[in-house]
């Protein structure tokens, strides 16, 4: 029986190892590479519209101030999405106090399968093997798996909450979520900022679909 007739080698299994080797390849290539990021958003927002000067400052946790680095790169790469969405940096008559914050997580891959990939999985193996012996021997054997090792998978999720700095009242809070292989997490944070403040200050009410192309050309 051929491999490829063989029930273990489904149609599903197939499909699988064709995404397998699509993502190892758009990590390979990096920010060369053209994708669809999906983001699960959620959003509420207590502003009716834009006021007439929609200055903010950022503003930390004690938890984020402890890593001034970190939080100034996320900061950073936030700043991109809020000033696209109508806000305006100014931190020293800023009208909003704006924080954000990140967590990534590996997390076990939905296309994970005992049978491709892992250290622990099973699968087919193209092998040589040759021995001696009728009742006992030695022996030896070359093979190489006929599947790619699991891409890792992450699990990341960015929130912005704005609070009216002359109520200290929160007047918007959005939350993006997204799961996938991407290793470019400077790349995918962004876009997913991006995902978050999409529709400030009126964004749709519940959760929503935001799909974003990151990379390549956006034409």
């Amino acid at each position: 029986m051929s491999l490829l007739s063989s029930p273990l080698m489904s149609s599903s299994r197939l499909r699988r190892a064709a995404f397998l080797l699509v993502a190892a390849s758009a990590l390979l290539t990096g920010c060369a590479t053209s994708y669809k990021l999906d983001n699960a958003v959620q959003s509420f927002s207590a502003l009716p519209a834009l006021p007439a000067n929609p200055s903010y400052r950022f503003e930390r946790l004690p938890s984020q101030t402890a890593q001034p680095a970190a939080q100034s790169q996320l900061e950073a790469l936030a700043d991109a999405a809020l000033f696209e969405a109508g806000l305006r940096r100014d931190d020293a008559a800023p009208r909003y106090a704006v924080q954000v914050s990140a967590r990534a997580s590996r997390v076990l891959s939905p296309w994970a399968d005992p049978w491709w990939g892992g250290p622990a999985a099973f699968g087919w193996n193209l092998g040589l093997g040759v021995g001696v012996g009728r009742h006992g021997g030695v022996g030896m054997s070359l093979g190489y798996p006929l599947y790619p090792p699991a891409p890792p998978w992450w699990h990341r999720e960015v929130n912005v909450l704005v609070r009216e700095v002359a109520s200290n009242q929160v007047v918007f809070e959005s939350r993006a979520m997204n799961e996938g292989p991407w290793n470019d997490s400077n790349t995918v944070l962004a876009a997913m900022f991006k995902a978050a403040m999409s529709g400030f200050p009126n964004p749709p009410q519940g959760m929503r679909q935001v799909n974003l192309q990151v990379g390549g050309d956006k034409r």
